[in-house]
């Protein structure tokens, strides 16, 4: 197939924009004790830090999706990276708390409304499968090493040159996209009729997943049952909106008639379960169990991010060979056996290498893998005009599930640890602690594994159900479309 011109470009921008964003997940974390010395930050509103641009960014990612697909990739990418970049340079200028948490949720709406586009970049741009499954392997590659390195970034830039340049050192990457982005990247096609902005929808849908990961958040303290009820309520509310009442739905609902989407969204929840606090849990176990330093622990855990790196980079051929469903299921097996080698070995006298670093790296390498077939998966089938959507409906449910996870692994830990410590020494506790959590995060990925493998498209599946056309819930997508199976 001929290439086409800019290929390489549109993949670069892509892979930025998911560095930054994937990146701020983890180097802030290392920071954390310094800004609250730096700033007079208290310890209970510390938290928010982190918490204020979690939020921002799982409410709005619906959102973002949507928007991309009606003001078109170049705009948003713009907009979202210009807003990103902007926040972070605030957030290291900060002299106060409060200017500091304005800042960070500025930055969680525009990671919203960036990371949708650089997904939708990719499947608008590569629409061979071989070439797009490359494609997203590299940019799951690129968000895996994003990932791996915050920890460490983040502690030599700390410990080095001060927590500000936590948010400074990604600044020039944001300035050089947005250049770029406004030169290279396509407008909207002004052909094209733009739909009306569902902002009822919209505003329940941002208010109800902004109350539920609230609640999750706030899980192991008083408080979070009333945001996890209204949370629920709104989204609730924000169905019906959308399949009832919604002229022009946020979220056309038929979209998850397309057996690769609806599966793909429910596999990558499980996955994001138990995968995506592994980076927390790895480095309270060897901070907690063996005393490691906050820097020690993130170079500790970057040879798993190594691993990632590779699993992520290598996924893409491998899912065509096989199909997303055979692939997914083997890399998400991989990731639960390396999930149980860590539970299983875990312990006050193991040592790093056969602990942490060997089954670390089995995990790793599978778990980063899973994301490329599950991301061909849930973006395949759909029309060029909902490519944002099916990208935002992605990220939404990796957010989400990310943060119901850490917080119930967590959790989990600390209750089983509670329960060793009346008649056990404090690390023996922990350990047993540690070990609960991983186990879970071993089944999880067993789950995933085995969903994928009963509901998620062999080789040459073909989207099957309408899940456009007309209709309440269901209107958006153009007649012919893959959505629109009649």
């Amino acid at each position: 197939m001929t290439r086409r011109p800019g290929e390489g470009t549109v993949l670069a921008l892509a892979c930025a924009g998911s560095f930054v964003v994937i990146l701020d997940a983890t180097i802030v974390s290392v920071a954390l004790p310094a800004i609250r010395f730096g700033l007079g930050f208290s310890s209970g509103a510390l938290a928010w830090v982190v918490n204020a641009y979690t939020l921002a960014f799982a409410g709005f990612l619906l959102l973002g999706g949507r928007l991309c697909d009606e003001f078109g990739v170049r705009r948003m990418f713009v907009l979202g990276m210009s807003l990103f970049t902007v926040a972070r340079l605030a957030a290291g200028l900060a002299g106060s708390p409060e200017t500091l948490l304005v800042a960070r949720t500025v930055q969680g709406f525009g990671g919203a409304l960036l990371m949708p586009v650089t997904l939708s970049l990719l499947t608008t741009m590569f629409t061979e499968p071989a070439r797009r499954a490359r494609a997203l392997g590299t940019w799951s590659a690129v968000g895996a090493a994003g990932a791996a390195a915050g920890p460490v970034i983040g502690g030599l830039l700390t410990q080095w040159a001060g927590w500000r340049w936590v948010f400074f050192v990604s600044v020039p990457i944001g300035v050089v996209a947005v250049l770029a982005a406004g030169a290279v990247l396509p407008l909207r096609d002004r052909s094209r009729p733009r739909g009306r902005l569902d902002v009822v929808g919209a505003v329940l849908s941002t208010a109800g997943l902004v109350g539920v990961v609230y609640a999750v958040m706030r899980s192991s303290a008083d408080g979070w049952v009333l945001p996890m009820v209204g949370g629920l309520v709104l989204l609730g509310v924000f169905l019906v909106h959308q399949h009832r009442w919604a002229n022009e739905p946020l979220v056309a609902l038929g979209i998850f008639r397309l057996r690769s989407v609806s599966s793909g969204n429910v596999v990558i929840f499980l996955l994001g379960l138990g995968f995506l606090a592994s980076p927390i849990l790895l480095s309270l176990y060897l901070q907690d169990v063996h005393g490691y330093s906050p820097l020690q622990a993130g170079l500790a855990y970057l040879p798993v991010g190594v691993a990632m790196f590779a699993g992520a980079r290598t996924a893409g051929g491998l899912s065509v060979r096989l199909g997303p469903r055979r692939a997914t299921a083997l890399y998400c097996a991989i990731g639960a056996a390396g999930f149980a080698g860590v539970a299983a070995l875990t312990g006050a006298h193991a040592s790093y290498v056969v602990s942490v670093l060997l089954p670390g790296m089995v995990f790793g390498f599978g778990t980063a893998a899973a994301f490329t077939p599950i991301t061909v998966a849930a973006t395949s089938g759909v029309p060029e005009r909902q490519n944002g959507l099916a990208a935002g409906l992605l990220n939404t449910v990796r957010q989400t599930s990310g943060a119901i996870g850490l917080a119930a692994l967590t959790a989990l830990a600390a209750a089983v640890t509670a329960a060793w410590q009346t008649g056990s020494p404090r690390d023996e506790a922990l350990v047993h602690g540690y070990t609960a959590a991983f186990l879970a995060s071993a089944a999880c990925l067993a789950a995933a594994a085995v969903v994928a493998a009963v509901t998620m498209p062999g080789l040459s599946s073909r989207p099957r159900g309408r899940a456009g056309g007309p209709g309440r819930g269901t209107r958006g997508s153009p007649p012919g479309s893959p959505l629109d199976d009649r």
